[in-house]
């Protein structure tokens, strides 16, 4: 039974930037890429995601960024966003929060949960593990 969930960009730079293996966000990034957890998508989640990783700031290789995106993309899932007219304190984040409710039982990982509607499908990394881990068990 496969996973959905839409993945806060926050999540991949922490899960790029950390140096612990252990860490709640490289596991979900590693969850995505055994097929536990299906990244859904659209095409301004992908353009976040380049902008973001991209900065000059992080340092991280364009062979890196490309290969996540090239992973995602290709291990995910193509949807098309549900118009919600919220309110999210960063407008930017809307396209994250109406994605995760273009499929059912969907789930929007963030490390930044204050920046949307409290909501159970709204989680932190180490959430969506238990979610999985419950799941694959």
């Amino acid at each position: 039974m496969a996973c959905y969930a839409v993945i806060d960009t926050n999540v991949l730079v922490a899960a790029l930037l950390s140096k612990h293996s252990d860490a709640a966000t490289v596991q979900v990034l590693e969850r995505v890429f055994d097929g536990q957890l299906v990244p859904l998508f659209e095409e301004g989640i992908l353009a976040e995601y380049q902008d973001v990783l991209s900065r000059p700031k992080f340092r991280f290789p364009a062979s890196q960024v490309q290969a996540l995106l090239n992973a995602i993309v290709l291990s995910g899932l193509p949807v098309s966003r549900i118009s919600t007219g919220a309110e999210l304190p960063d407008p930017k984040d809307l396209v994250f929060y109406e994605a995760a409710l273009a499929r059912d039982g969907a789930y929007l990982v963030t490390g930044n949960q204050k920046h949307f509607p409290a909501e159970p499908f709204v989680v932190t990394p180490k959430a969506m593990l238990e979610v999985l881990d419950g799941l694959y068990k």
